[in-house]
């Protein structure tokens, strides 16, 4: 339970101001119809995360665990700067456009799940199943936590993101992924 709550936290303050989060907003104000769109977003992050959680454990059969050790530890560290960079969404116009031809549900899924490859939640997502052995619980809780922050994105839209303080939510996260990324390599070496 404590590997899903992790989850779920750090991709929620990572998934805050996050572009996929915009993504969201701006589907929510282009279709006007947030239950397809919810379901497309919750699908498509089941399947990326799961998949990302899979390729996190993987990772853990072919690496020494000193090697992914190091490894998983700086690339939370990593992921502490990054999350103290704000995200932009490129005019997505043009790919609502061509995608919505496939409906509210099928631009949404496809549009959601392409923008989150190489995002910073995916990679938390490969971080956190390496670092805690267990797929389920980590896709269980990065998925939630993408939900818990883009379903009021979805039904409230800019009202609430104009209210939110983003930057010291990144600055949460960013401190969030620090102390995971040195209390290992601490729990490691010293314990």
């Amino acid at each position: 339970m404590n590997v899903f709550l992790i989850s779920l936290v750090v991709v929620a303050l990572s998934e805050m101001g996050d572009k996929t989060q915009l993504l969201a907003l701006l589907l929510a104000a282009r279709f006007r119809k947030p239950v397809p769109i919810l379901f497309a977003i919750f699908f498509a992050t089941v399947i990326n995360h799961g998949v990302s959680a899979l390729l996190g454990q993987w990772i853990t059969t072919v690496l020494s665990p000193t090697v992914l050790l190091w490894i998983v530890s700086l690339g939370f560290i990593a992921m502490a700067a990054w999350m103290l960079i704000p995200d932009e969404l490129d005019d997505e116009t043009d790919s609502i456009n061509k995608w919505q031809k496939y409906g509210v549900f099928g631009a949404t899924f496809v549009l959601f799940f392409l923008a989150e490859i190489g995002d910073k939640t995916q990679i938390a997502t490969v971080a956190l199943a390496a670092r805690y052995d267990s797929i389920g619980w980590v896709t269980l809780g990065t998925t939630l936590g993408i939900m818990l922050v883009n379903a009021p994105a979805v039904f409230i839209g800019n009202k609430l993101a104009d209210k939110l303080p983003i930057s010291l939510i990144h600055k949460i996260g960013a401190l969030i992924f620090l102390i995971i990324g040195v209390s290992a390599l601490v729990q490691h070496y010293f314990f």
